[in-house]
């Protein structure tokens, strides 16, 4: 049986490593309709990764576009770093922020050869403050489905995703207290952390 970290993880990966979609903005400030055709595009793509058939390295490849694509990795990443983010250089937070895009899809994207046969389905749309909230269930094989929810807004400038809940549990939240475990040991040093990141995953 597959653990709730595990399953967590999983979806942590795809779901995660799908990431704030990319589409242009609009004059219109972001509605229902909007965000839930996001998280449909999303879920596609990542369905249509998991029934690929291809080999993890191509997963992870195919993985870390739609994290691209779709999720505010700069929202993302500054996150997990927390206060970190204030006092490193614009040209190391860009470098984390890179670093951290391979990272997510290296961790993540390889455990979704594992779940072949598994979907995601959306489910409901509803706004939350200033962002929308879009509910929906992944069913893995031979699992209970469990509740994954996105979290979207524009604030970027696009329509994109900017956390996952999973299970309750907030990406970017977990990412953050791996992040500043891993920043920790390394005494506060960004730049070995950005270093053991690239071969991290």
């Amino acid at each position: 049986m597959m653990s709730n970290m595990f399953r967590r993880q999983f979806l942590t990966a795809g779901l995660a490593l799908t990431g704030l979609a990319a589409l242009p903005r609009p004059a219109l400030a972001l509605d229902d309709r909007r965000a839930k055709a996001l998280v449909d595009e999303v879920v596609s793509n990542i369905n249509r990764v998991i029934a690929s058939g291809k080999p993890v390295s191509g997963m992870i490849a195919d993985f870390e576009r739609i994290f691209s694509r779709y999720a505010d990795v700069s929202i993302i990443a500054r996150s997990t770093l927390g206060a970190d983010a204030n006092r490193i250089s614009s040209a190391q937070l860009r470098a984390f922020t890179e670093a951290f895009r391979g990272y997510i899809a290296r961790k993540y994207g390889k455990r979704f050869n594992e779940f072949v046969g598994g979907r995601i389905e959306v489910n409901s749309v509803k706004q939350v403050k200033s962002w929308h909230e879009v509910k929906s269930t992944a069913y893995l094989r031979g699992q209970s489905p469990f509740e994954v929810s996105f979290l979207v807004s524009d604030r970027s400038g696009k329509d994109l995703f900017f956390d996952m809940i999973i299970e309750g549990i907030s990406l970017r939240l977990s990412e953050r207290t791996e992040i500043g475990a891993m920043l920790d040991r390394r005494n506060g040093d960004v730049n070995a952390l950005i270093a053991d990141l690239k071969r991290a995953g």
